[in-house]
């Protein structure tokens, strides 16, 4: 498959069937996923797969992020993915705090990325969650406290009637330039 093809294929599943996953698939995603550039080499993640039946209904019900239950969807994902912020070396630390921003972060974005497009390419779906139960969560899975939870992706094959819906995107010429910063008016 083409790159952009399998980007078009991608999107945030929110239905899923109980159908349980290859082990080697998971391991696929995680694989990818490890091995996403990041800012000195620091690689300031941890993925914790969460398939265990006796703790995977506690997780999806964090998962939901309540009181506000928009994730209702993750009750249905076979599996959940916990992303953990590890500490990022110095060098990189320094580099984000002479930049003031926070590299982990998006070393972070990164190797999601990669993580939910290997998944795509094995005809799973993901969706990427940042509204969840952060310390319930955390003490289900036995996370210091210490650590941040920045995201939980669901993962799963997508139900026989999930459908991707129509990517609304900002056109390339709104997203983008050539040589130099150009804004949009709203009179263009």
């Amino acid at each position: 498959m083409k790159f952009i093809d399998l980007v078009q294929k991608r999107y945030s599943v929110r239905k899923y069937a109980e159908t349980a996953l290859d082990a080697a698939d998971i391991q696929a995603c995680l694989e990818a996923a490890r091995l996403a550039p990041s800012a000195c080499n620091s690689q300031p993640w941890h993925f914790i797969v969460v398939d265990d039946p006796a703790i995977l209904p506690a997780a999806q019900e964090a998962a939901v992020g309540r009181p506000v239950a928009i994730n209702k969807f993750a009750l249905q994902a076979p599996v959940l993915v916990a992303v953990v912020q590890e500490k990022a070396k110095l060098s990189a630390n320094l580099g984000a705090a002479v930049r003031g921003h926070s590299y982990a972060h998006l070393d972070i974005g990164i190797a999601v990325g990669q993580f939910c497009l290997e998944a795509a390419e094995r005809g799973l779906g993901t969706c990427i969650l940042g509204w969840f139960n952060e310390a319930a969560i955390r003490r289900l899975l036995h996370i210091p406290r210490s650590k941040r939870i920045p995201l939980l992706l669901t993962l799963g094959y997508p139900a026989a009637d999930s459908q991707p819906t129509v990517k609304k995107r900002k056109s390339l010429d709104e997203m983008s330039s050539r040589n130099r910063y150009r804004e949009k008016t709203q009179y263009e």
